[in-house]
Formats: structure tokens, C-alpha cells, sequence
């Protein structure tokens, strides 16, 4: 069974997220071969995707991972482009909101055990839906119901029985209908399908900003696709890297011209105070905790916003190539 529950007027009902991404899982699975990556059962009766830990994985993995990862209400493109860094992921999706706030979003945080062999990994996908743990759906005003999901974890190594025990409660789910996919931030589908979040991580500071979500219509996204690296810390500010001074997005918006112009205008990560070295540097800087940087940074490089009540086209910011190439190790 597959319903969603959604405030306000029936016939602008949402689509279950779980649904529509449930075919990509199986096709994922089914197609585990030719992607190169690994599935097998966990000992708690779950199913685990390993895309990146003990089997290669590899861009289309990451490419199929990362439209998991809304819900089934996005496509992501890698294309070859003529700039310096070629390869980019390219995302559009049909309800952007729904799909990468209440989807993409690697918003649950789930942890467990201490010292070395605590596990930790923030949950994104269409099972945080089911959940709904987060404020942010009591404002997006949508919850699934759904008897399968899966979550997409950034980890290279297998959650432990009280994590999925923990998913498979707060989702009212048994564990043969659950799947974990496993995409390491330092493997290719891993780095795929992060910086194919860089439209999510534009509507998250839209959301951070206070612009009203409902007044967003649609949007559309691109960021260059790194090259991985073996170390973490690296691997991570390369992908953060890739948004921050890489990332592109198109917003298309209902909006007052002034207020329209000042998301544009506030929107790139070159608002931000903490903008102008690789984010590696920055996270080392503040002795590594992720909450003494300016969230404000964590943006595309360049944003276009047109509003459709006027017509009137907004842009700002630019895409750093100087940056991406101190970052990228070039």
C-alpha cells in the first residue's frame, strides 16, 4: 500500500515518494550486475546496496542512486559539457520541493554504539517521508504511508541492528521491505549522487532564508562531477567544492520583483562570509566541526531566479573555476 497525506486542497494531492521510487530500487537491484555493485541481505532481514564499499560502483550507479534519492520525482543527467571540468550532473524535478526537501534532503540522523565503533550516517530518501521526524514536514505538510522504502546513507560500512531496528519502528515497516544503499563519499556513484544535490541544497537555503517554499514552481540544477579521493576529509570538501564554486541553478518562482531579485541576490555562496577558500580548509579551520561554519556557505555558485508573476529574470554569482581547480587538485 502507497498513500501520501497532504494539507490543504485535495486535488493538489501529493504523490507517495515511496511509490514512485520503489520501481528505481528494484531496477537498481535488478540491474546490480552491470552497475557493479553489490546486494545481499543484512542479518536483521533488510536488504543492503553496496555501491562503493567492497564493490565498485560506478557513475551510473551514482546517476540511478541520486534519483532514489528524490523520490522518484526527479531525473539526473551526467553531461559532457566543454568547460574545464567537463562532466556535470544535471538535475530537474517535477515537484523540486517535495522531491528534494522531503526526499533528497539527508536530513535523519541516525547513530548508534560509542568510541570506535559508533556508526552515524544522516538518511536521505524517500524513507524519511514515512518517519517524518523532522519539523521540516509539518511545514511541507506531507507525510507517506507506505509497507516498503529505502534509505540512501553516505558510509562505508554496514548499519548496525539498532539502526535498522530504529528505521524499520519509526517507519512502521518490516525489515524485508526495507533497503539501505551504501554510497561512500569517497566512490564514484558516492560523488555522483552528492553533488547531484546541488538543487536540494539551493532549496535548503531558500528554506534557511524564509523565502515561502509554496511560492517555488519548479527549478532545475548542474554542478561538475569531481574526481574522488581516496582520503575523506578531501573527498568531502571536493564535493562540497563542486556546489559551492561549481553549481548552477535556475529557480522559477511566483514572487514579488523585489523579493524575487533579493533571493537571487542572497541565494550564491558568495553571499557568505566564510566563501573564497576550499571548503577542506574552511572545516579545518574550525577545528572540523560542521557547526561553526556559516550554513549560509553550503549554496550554488551562481543563481538565476525568474519570476513567473512578472517576467523579470534575477541572477548572481558565478561559477569559480579558480577554486574548483585548487580543490580538485589540479
Amino acid at each position: 500500500m502507497n498513500v501520501s497525506e497532504s494539507a490543504g486542497d485535495v486535488s493538489h494531492a501529493r504523490p507517495s515518494i515511496n511509490a514512485t521510487a520503489q520501481p528505481l530500487v528494484e531496477a537498481l537491484v535488478r540491474d546490480a550486475a552491470k552497475l557493479r555493485i553489490g546486494v545481499g541481505p543484512h542479518a536483521s532481514g533488510c536488504r543492503i546496496v553496496d555501491a562503493g564499499i567492497e564493490h565498485a560502483g560506478g557513475l551510473e550507479a551514482g546517476r540511478r542512486i541520486a534519483e532514489i534519492c528524490l523520490g522518484g520525482l526527479g531525473e539526473v543527467r551526467l553531461i559532457s559539457t566543454p568547460h574545464r571540468w567537463p562532466l556535470r550532473a544535471s538535475v530537474v524535478a517535477s515537484d523540486p520541493v517535495l522531491a528534494c526537501l522531503g526526499s533528497q534532503y539527508a536530513g535523519w540522523s541516525l547513530a548508534a554504539g560509542e568510541g570506535k565503533g559508533a556508526f552515524h550516517a544522516l538518511g536521505s530518501g524517500p524513507g524519511r517521508s514515512l518517519s517524518v521526524k523532522e519539523a521540516l514536514f509539518k511545514e511541507l505538510g506531507y507525510r507517506d504511508l507506505a509497507d516498503a522504502t529505502c534509505l540512501v546513507l553516505e558510509v562505508d560500512k554496514t548499519p548496525p541492528h539498532a539502526v535498522v531496528d530504529k528505521v524499520t519502528r519509526d517507519c512502521g515497516i518490516e525489515p524485508a521491505h526495507l533497503t539501505f544503499v551504501l554510497t561512500p563519499t569517497r566512490s564514484i556513484a558516492g560523488v555522483v549522487q552528492i553533488v547531484a544535490r546541488v538543487l536540494e541544497v539551493a532549496l535548503h537555503k531558500v528554506h534557511t532564508l524564509g523565502f515561502p517554499l509554496e511560492q517555488i514552481v519548479d527549478g532545475s540544477g548542474s554542478a561538475p562531477v569531481p574526481p574522488p579521493a581516496p582520503d575523506f576529509l578531501q573527498a568531502m570538501g571536493r564535493t562540497n567544492d563542486a556546489i559551492i564554486f561549481g553549481g548552477v541553478v535556475e529557480l522559477f518562482v511566483n514572487a514579488e520583483d523585489d523579493t524575487a531579485q533579493d533571493l537571487a541576490e542572497r541565494l550564491p555562496s558568495s553571499a557568505c562570509g566564510d566563501y573564497g577558500r576550499p571548503f577542506a580548509q574552511v572545516f579545518k579551520e574550525v577545528q572540523y566541526d560542521f557547526y561553526k561554519i556559516d550554513p549560509n556557505l553550503f549554496a550554488p555558485a551562481s543563481a538565476l531566479v525568474c519570476n513567473l508573476k512578472t517576467g523579470k529574470v534575477f541572477r548572481a554569482g558565478a561559477v569559480n573555476d579558480a577554486l574548483l581547480a585548487a580543490s580538485f587538485g589540479e
